[in-house]
């Protein structure tokens, strides 16, 4: 039997791996004198995705140092985030939440006797808490209250009420779950913050807190339950996989923001200490990599291919995803799963649906629009008035894109430039050049026409998202069929704002970043 770690072993196991720590001191104090006792709380709102592994791995640690472990199903925080689990969907979605997460435990070796596990609503409706919540907000400043939220809440032109509640009751969950600390990604770190500077105004102690980096989606950006191409749903099958790691942004020799690369080290190094990169015999065979930092220095000097890379994060990874699809594949979880989370068009609990119910609605999210970098520009052999243009959409190579910008933009001003493409239009050949995709542009509405491409925020990524505000959710068509004719719906209705902004009836365009415009053309059209 090995002996019991010592407080100064037990640190390392708590915060190794972690981005930043608030509350160093106080942590190794309490350990010196007990079990510390934890929560990381989960807000009931999209399906978990493979990125949740994170806080999954951290918590293996925290019960190897012998912490005493809550976890927070987090319902009426889902429902106050901009009401991003509708009321009626709440109770179905916190079951869902509460078998897969469990499942995803079971799956990396957590004994779940040594866990607590308990929902919001089981106290935060309680008279004591409604009191502190009130007294809270006689104290807390609407400034502070929405700073607090800006990288959790969801941020919406005309913000809700209920998005400044939000911080303040994850505060209180604090002193009501009567914890050390709490456990989240570093973009909770401003709600941690706020909770260090308002309990103790309500007389209750300041607590420690742990946090995690946050892991880049598959697009580079952060990976998100609402923007499905940045990830990898844990009842994902393997074809789907497949497909969204065929389309991840994973530049040769690139490691910065490489989606791909961040979730072998953030996810897979910490399960398995070790990751197998697979290969045929003629290019170098099977290697075996036990340090992140040897594997990373191996893609930047392009020892390992993209697609070797890919292939072998498929494997590793559905081997983790297995048990968890086994469980769920019973009749009993299948209808959960469909009923937590409806599809477009169906008729959500309580509701009748109608004979005419149309499930494929024509809404922006049906558009795979992505950040494109033109890496190259020449004009067409054939056609005077149309470039062939080499566009990096995070692809493993570049599209051969045809845009008729010839007359409009200079040659010099497409090359290295980032635009916004249009990824999922059926390919056609144009004058002989088969075209994957169409740079969107804004076109002025009177003579003499003036076009100007898209501008994404500076700063984006190759391959990273670009969606209509308020449709963040849902994932695009493989393919946008012709005699469907969705994007010529779609596209009567988008325009360039007053301020030059992109839009679709009044939403703005939007990346991770902010919002997609053009340069000059207020009032414009846009195609």
């Amino acid at each position: 039997m090995e002996p019991a770690p010592g407080p100064q072993e037990k640190y390392q196991l708590i915060t190794r791996n972690l981005q930043e720590v608030l509350g160093e001191d106080k942590l190794m104090a309490i350990l010196k004198e007990r079990e510390l006792r934890i929560y990381w709380g989960t807000a009931t709102t999209g399906k978990p995705h493979v990125a949740y592994f994170v806080p999954m791995s951290k918590i293996a640690d925290f019960l190897k140092a012998g912490c005493e472990v809550t976890i927070l199903f987090a319902d009426l925080h889902a429902y106050l985030d901009n009401m991003k689990a509708p009321w009626e969907l709440l109770e179905l979605r916190t079951r869902y939440y509460e078998h897969v997460i469990k499942a995803m435990l079971e799956s990396i070796g957590v004994p779940l006797e040594k866990l607590k596990f308990i929902r919001g609503t089981d106290y935060q409706l309680s008279k004591e808490y409604t009191l502190d919540v009130y007294r809270l907000a006689s104290v807390v400043t609407q400034h502070d209250a929405k700073k607090a939220g800006a990288e959790v809440v969801k941020q919406v032109e005309h913000p809700l009420l209920s998005g400044l509640l939000y911080p303040g009751l994850q505060a209180l969950d604090e002193e009501y779950l009567k914890v050390d600390a709490q456990f989240g990604g570093v973009d909770q770190r401003k709600i941690f913050t706020f909770a260090e500077k308002y309990l103790p105004s309500l007389g209750y102690a300041k607590r420690v807190h742990l946090m995690n980096p946050m892991v880049p989606g598959l697009t580079g950006s952060k990976m998100s339950s609402s923007e499905e191409d940045s990830k990898i749903d844990l009842l994902d099958r393997k074809e789907d996989v497949k497909k969204k790691l065929k389309k991840a942004f994973c530049e040769p020799g690139n490691v910065e923001n490489n989606g791909v690369l961040s979730f072998i080290k953030h996810v897979l190094f910490p399960l398995k200490s070790e990751f197998v990169v697979l290969r045929e015999e003629k290019w170098g065979g099977n290697k075996t990599y036990t340090a992140y930092e040897a594997l990373e220095k191996d893609f930047a000097e392009q020892v390992v291919h993209p697609g070797d890379l890919k292939n072998s994060v498929e494997v590793a990874l559905n081997k983790l995803l297995d048990p968890i699809r086994e469980k769920f594949n019973c009749p009993e979880l299948k209808k959960l799963s469909s009923a937590a989370y409806p599809t477009p068009g169906k008729a959500k609990p309580g509701e009748k649906g109608t004979k005419n119910s149309e499930p494929e609605d024509v809404v922006p999210s049906r558009l795979d629009m992505r950040v494109g970098k033109v890496v190259s520009v020449e004009k067409h052999p054939d056609a005077d008035s149309l470039y062939v243009e080499r566009i990096d959409v995070g692809e493993a190579e570049p599209r051969t894109v045809v845009s008729g910008l010839v007359h409009f933009v200079p040659k010099e001003q497409l090359q290295d430039r980032l635009v916004v493409l249009l990824c999922n239009l059926k390919p056609q050949k144009m004058r002989g050049v088969e075209s994957q995709g169409m740079v969107l542009c804004a076109s002025s509405v009177g003579e003499p026409r003036q076009v100007e491409p898209l501008d994404p925020p500076a700063g984006c990524c190759a391959g990273e998202r670009v969606y209509v505000e308020g449709y963040e959710a849902g994932e695009p068509d493989e393919e946008l069929k012709p005699k469907k004719k969705v994007f010529e719906k779609l596209q009567a209705d988008f325009h360039i704002s007053e301020d030059c902004v992109a839009q679709w009836k009044q939403r703005n365009f939007l990346t991770k970043l902010g919002t997609v415009s053009c340069k000059s053309l207020k009032g414009g059209s846009i195609s």
